[in-house]
C-alpha cells in the first residue's frame, strides 16, 4: 500500500551517509541505494514493484518538481542590461555627459552620450546573439518513457508512456534498447543490459548492467551464474558511475531490457549535480584580470586629475564653469571612449572568422583567452581518435595473421538478432570478402545466446543446409574464452590445446592489449543436433571449443592528430591528454598522435596527492587517465595554479566542471546540451587541428586589442599633460570637450580598421599574455614624449602665428586638434604591425581618417565644434608631426619587445 509522503519529500530518499572521501553531492545516497535489498528499497522510497498510484506521483511530482535534466535558464533581458552597464567607462562616460550638460555645454554632452550608448550598445548585441547561439545548441527533441503505474491502490498496474518531465522518485522505469535513461535509477531486473554512459565517464564501450546478486540470463534454459569477485566498481573507492546497479540520466541502453527504480530526477540526479558544476560563477582569466587592471589605472587617474584641477582653477580663475569645463576636458583626455566598440569589434571580427573555421563562439572574451593558452587539455575519446571501433587484423594463436577468426567472428553477427554495439559493427567490417553474406543462404539460425555482464562473451548456433550437425559460433573476452577451449587451429589441423599453447595464447592476447588493441577470442564447435532447452547442461554449446584466434580492433586516432600535435608544439602549447580510459591504451593513443608521455597519473593516485603535491605532479605529467569529474578539475586548477592559461576540450557531463573553471572551455557540436552550454566555444568539427587554428586567431585578435589599447592610453596620457601644462599659460582652453571627443572619435574609427590587419608571425609564435605591466611602461615613455611635441606645437603657435588671447582660441584649437589628430593616427599606423605593411583596409581608412580631421575647420561644422579656418598651418604640421613619428620609429623596437614581447628570432622569423 502506497504512503503519502511529507511536503518536504524525505522519505523519498535515503538518509545522507556519513562524511567520506571526496563526492559529487547525491553519491552517498546512491551507493547506499545500490546494494540495497528490494525490501530496504522499496520501504525506504515507499513504492512497491507493482509501481505508484497516480494520486502519489502527482503529490510527488508536486513536491520534487518537474524531472527537468537541461536546467540550462535564459539570461534575461534585464540581467543582460546590468551586465552591459556595468563596465567602467560607460557609467563614467555617462557622468561626463552629465556633467558637460550642467556646464552649459549640450553639444560636447551629446557627443559623449552617443558614444557611451554604442559601447552599450555592442555589448547587448554580443550578450543577445551568444544567448540565441546557446539556445539553439542547447535544443533537443521530446521523448517519452515507459513507466508502471496504477490507477488507485489496489488496482493492477499497467504500463504507461509519460513525458520525462513526470517522472518522480519512486516511480518503476521499463526501458529497451535505445531508450534514454530518463532519471537516476535502481536496477530491479534487466537482460543482456548494455548501456552507453561514455557523456558521464568517458569510457568508449558500452558497460554492462546488473541488479545485486543477478543471475546470468539465457535463452537455454536456467543456469548457475559464474560467482563474481567483488569489483573496486561497486566500492566506495570507484566511481558511483561504474556500480553496476545504477542507471544514470543521460546514459542511453545500448542492448537488453530494463526495469528499474527511479531514486533522484531533476536537480537531484548525478547527471544535473554535474551539469550544475558548469553553471556556477566562472573565475576571472588572464586576460580579464588585464583589462580591468588597466581599466582601474585610468580611471585612478580620472578621478585624482579631474578634482585637481578643478581646485586648481577655481583658486586661480575664481570662474567654476570654466573650472568644471577644464577638468572635464581633463578626464575626457584620459578616457579610452571607444574602447568598448574597438574592443567589441576586434571580439566580432574574430568571431566571424572562427565560425568560418568550424567554431561558433558563445563567450566572445574567451577569443582573448585563446591568445594566451599556453597548455591544451584533450580528451583521448573522440578528440585524438574517432570515437569508433574498427577492425585492425585477424590472427591465430601463434600471432600469424589468419582470416578465419575473423570470418567467423562476421557470421555470427550476421546471425544476431540483439540490437548491434561498436564491437559488433567492427567485426561485421571485418567480412571483406563476403563469406557472411555467402553464409546467410547456407546457414540458419537455431539457438543464440546473447552476450551478458556476467559471460562476457555470446554464442550463435546456426544449422548447416548442407553439413549434418550444428555449427557453434562463440566470440568475447580471451578470459572467459579460452578456458571453455581444448582445441587449437593449427596450420596443420585441428591439435590439443596444451598447457604451453595456453601460455602462448596468453600471452599473443597480452601483447596485443600492451599496444593499446581491443582483442576478442573466437572459437566454433561442430556437434550434433543439440537437445532441446532446459534438457541440461550435458549440451552447453559453449564446451569443447575449437580456438580459432583472435580478432584485434582500435579506436583509430584521427589523421589530423598528429599534425595538429606539431602545430601545437609550434605555438608553445604543451598538449595533456585527460581520459577516462585505460592507462595502457591511452599510451598507444598518444604515441600514434605523436605525443610524448613524460609522465603518467591515474585517478587513484591523483587522489592520493594534496593540492601542492598536485601542482608539482602536473608539471612533469603529460597522460592522466582513470580520471573522474572532480579529478579533472583539480587538474585544471592544478596547471591554473602553476600559472598557466589552459583550454580544456570535453564533450561530456563528466566535463562540465572542468570546462567551467578552465580559462577556455571548449565544447563540441555533439557534446551534451549542459557540456555546450559550459563551453566558450563550441566546433563543429572535433578534430583537434581546428583548435589549434582558433588559438591561432585568438592570438591574432588578442594582438590587435592589445595595440588599440597601449597605444590610445599613451596617447590620452599626452593629452591630458599637454592640457595641464597649457592651462598654466594660456587664458583659455586649450582644447573644448567636443573637440577632445571628435578626436578621440576619429582616431577610434582609424582603430576600428585593426580587426582587419595583419599580425606579424612572430606575435603568433607563443602565447600571448595580456601585460599590463609593459603597457604602463610604455604609457610612462610615449605619453610624455607626444606631450612634448604637444608643447612644441603651442610654442611655434604662439611664436610664429600669435594665436595667445582668448579671441583667437578658435583659431588656436583647431590647429591644435589638426596636429593631434594627424600625430595619432599615424602613429597608430606606426605602431599597429611592421611598418610598411598595413593592409589595404587599414591604409584606406586611415587616409580617409586623416582627410577628413583636417577638413573639418574648413567646413560648416567648424562652429559646431567651437573651431575657426587656420592659416596655411603644414609646414607647420610638417616640422612637428615628421620628428615625432622619427622619435616613434626610434622607440618601436623597445615597444616591441616590452610590451608585445616579440623578441629578436620571433623579429627574424617576421623578415
Amino acid at each position: 500500500m502506497d504512503r503519502a509522503i511529507g511536503r518536504d519529500g524525505a522519505a523519498a530518499r535515503p538518509p545522507p551517509a556519513p562524511a567520506g572521501p571526496p563526492a559529487t553531492p547525491g553519491e552517498p545516497a546512491l551507493r547506499r541505494w545500490a546494494d540495497a535489498d528490494a525490501f530496504a528499497l522499496f520501504r525506504g522510497l515507499e513504492s512497491s514493484r507493482r509501481g505508484l498510484c497516480e494520486d502519489t506521483a502527482a503529490l510527488r511530482l508536486h513536491v520534487h518538481g518537474d524531472n527537468a535534466t537541461d536546467a540550462v535558464r535564459r539570461t534575461g533581458a534585464a540581467a543582460r542590461a546590468r551586465r552591459a552597464l556595468a563596465g567602467p567607462f560607460s557609467g563614467l562616460m555617462t557622468v561626463l555627459g552629465v556633467l558637460l550638460a550642467v556646464a552649459g555645454s549640450p553639444g560636447s554632452a551629446t557627443l559623449v552620450l552617443v558614444v557611451a550608448a554604442l559601447g552599450v550598445g555592442l555589448c547587448l548585441w554580443h550578450a543577445v546573439r551568444s544567448d540565441r547561439l546557446s539556445r539553439e545548441l542547447r535544443a533537443h527533441a521530446a521523448t517519452t518513457v515507459t513507466v508502471r503505474r496504477r490507477p488507485a491502490p489496489g488496482t493492477t498496474p499497467r504500463g504507461s508512456e509519460v513525458p520525462p518531465e513526470d517522472l518522480v522518485p519512486g516511480d518503476v522505469v521499463l526501458l529497451g534498447a535505445g531508450d534514454p535513461v530518463p532519471a537516476d535509477a535502481r536496477l530491479l531486473r534487466a537482460r543482456d543490459l548494455l548501456v552507453d554512459q561514455s557523456s558521464l565517464s568517458g569510457e568508449l564501450l558500452p558497460v554492462a548492467k546488473a541488479p545485486p546478486s543477478s543471475r546470468a540470463p539465457s535463452s537455454r534454459g536456467p543456469r548457475p551464474a559464474p560467482r563474481r569477485r567483488p569489483s573496486r566498481a561497486g566500492s566506495d573507492d570507484g566511481p558511483v558511475t561504474a556500480h553496476p546497479a545504477l542507471l544514470f540520466a543521460g546514459s542511453t541502453v545500448v542492448r537488453g531490457t530494463a526495469t528499474a527504480v527511479v531514486l533522484a530526477t531533476g536537480a537531484h540526479t548525478h547527471t544535473e549535480e554535474l551539469a550544475g558544476r558548469g553553471r556556477r560563477p566562472r573565475p576571472e582569466s588572464e586576460v580579464d584580470r588585464g583589462l580591468r587592471s588597466v581599466r582601474r589605472a585610468l580611471v585612478r587617474c580620472m578621478l585624482l586629475a579631474a578634482p585637481l584641477v578643478l581646485l586648481v582653477n577655481v583658486e586661480v580663475s575664481g570662474d567654476v564653469r570654466q573650472a568644471l569645463l577644464f577638468a572635464v576636458v581633463v578626464t575626457v583626455g584620459l578616457a579610452p571612449e571607444l574602447l568598448p566598440l574597438i574592443v567589441g569589434t576586434t571580439l566580432l571580427r574574430g568571431t566571424t572568422r572562427l565560425r568560418e573555421s568550424g567554431v561558433l563562439v558563445t563567450r566572445p572574451e574567451a577569443i582573448h583567452d585563446l591568445g594566451s593558452i599556453d597548455v591544451a587539455c584533450l580528451d583521448k575519446t573522440g578528440t585524438l581518435t574517432e570515437d569508433r571501433v574498427v577492425f585492425t587484423h585477424s590472427v591465430d594463436v601463434d600471432g600469424r595473421p589468419d582470416p578465419a577468426p575473423a570470418d567467423a567472428a562476421a557470421v555470427a553477427v550476421r546471425f544476431q538478432t540483439t540490437p548491434r554495439d561498436g564491437l559488433d559493427d567492427a567485426m561485421a567490417a571485418a567480412d571483406r570478402d563476403g563469406s557472411a553474406l555467402l553464409a546467410h543462404g547456407l546457414l540458419t539460425r537455431v539457438e543464440e545466446l546473447p552476450f551478458d555482464h556476467a559471460r562476457r562473451r555470446s554464442a550463435v548456433v546456426l544449422r548447416d543446409a548442407h553439413d549434418p550437425g550444428e555449427l557453434v559460433i562463440v566470440r568475447g573476452d580471451p578470459d572467459t574464452v579460452l578456458p571453455r577451449c581444448t582445441r587449437v587451429a593449427r596450420a596443420g589441423g585441428p591439435v590439443e590445446l596444451t598447457a604451453s599453447l595456453r601460455v602462448a595464447a596468453a600471452d599473443a592476447v597480452a601483447g596485443h592489449r600492451a599496444t593499446g588493441l581491443r582483442v576478442v577470442a573466437v572459437a566454433t564447435r561442430r556437434t550434433p543436433l543439440l537437445r532441446p532447452l532446459g534438457a541440461g547442461d550435458d549440451d552447453d554449446p559453449e564446451r569443447d571449443l575449437l580456438l580459432l584466434g583472435f580478432v584485434g580492433m582500435v579506436d583509430p586516432v584521427r589523421e589530423s592528430a598528429a599534425r595538429a600535435v606539431e602545430r601545437f608544439a609550434e605555438q608553445g602549447v604543451a598538449v595533456k591528454v585527460l581520459t577516462g580510459d585505460d592507462t595502457a591504451v591511452a599510451e598507444q593513443v598518444c604515441a600514434r598522435a605523436g605525443i610524448a608521455v613524460t609522465g603518467v597519473l591515474d585517478g587513484a593516485a591523483l587522489d592520493a596527492l594534496g593540492e601542492v603535491a598536485l601542482a608539482r605532479a602536473v608539471e612533469r605529467t603529460t597522460l592522466f587517465t582513470r580520471l573522474g569529474p572532480l579529478q579533472k578539475e583539480r587538474v585544471v586548477a592544478a596547471l591554473q595554479a602553476r600559472g598557466h592559461t589552459v583550454g580544456f576540450l570535453g564533450d561530456g557531463l563528466n566535463d562540465v566542471g572542468a570546462l567551467r573553471i578552465a580559462d577556455v572551455g571548449i565544447g563540441v557540436d555533439g557534446a551534451v546540451p549542459a557540456a555546450r552550454a559550459a563551453a566558450d566555444i563550441v566546433l563543429t568539427d572535433r578534430s583537434p587541428d581546428v583548435v589549434v587554428s582558433a588559438v591561432e586567431e585568438g592570438r591574432r585578435t588578442l594582438g590587435r586589442a592589445t595595440r588599440y589599447l597601449t597605444v590610445t592610453a599613451a596617447l590620452n596620457v599626452g593629452n591630458t599633460l599637454s592640457v595641464l601644462v597649457a592651462s598654466a599659460v594660456l587664458p583659455f582652453l586649450p582644447l573644448l570637450p567636443a573637440q577632445l571627443l571628435l578626436q578621440g572619435v576619429l582616431f577610434g574609427v582609424a582603430a576600428l580598421s585593426l580587426s582587419f590587419d595583419r599580425v606579424e608571425p612572430g606575435w603568433t609564435a607563443r602565447p600571448r599574455r595580456w601585460d599590463t605591466r609593459g603597457m604602463l611602461w610604455f604609457m610612462a615613455v610615449l605619453g610624455p614624449l607626444a606631450s612634448a611635441f604637444d608643447l612644441v606645437t603651442f610654442w611655434a603657435v604662439w611664436r610664429f602665428l600669435g594665436l595667445d588671447t582668448p579671441q583667437e582660441q578658435a583659431v588656436f584649437q583647431a590647429v591644435w586638434f589638426s596636429e593631434g589628430m594627424l600625430s595619432q593616427v599615424l602613429v597608430l599606423l606606426l605602431l599597429r604591425t611592421r611598418a610598411g605593411r598595413a593592409s589595404r583596409p587599414v591604409v584606406a581608412t586611415v587616409c580617409a581618417v586623416v582627410l577628413a580631421g583636417l577638413a573639418v575647420p574648413y567646413t560648416p561644422l567648424a562652429p559646431l565644434f567651437g573651431m575657426a579656418a587656420p592659416p596655411a598651418v603644414w609646414p607647420l604640421l610638417a616640422a612637428v608631426v615628421l620628428p615625432f613619428l622619427a622619435c616613434v620609429a626610434a622607440i618601436r623596437p623597445l615597444y616591441l619587445r616590452h610590451v608585445l614581447g616579440i623578441d629578436a628570432a620571433d623579429l627574424r622569423r617576421e623578415r
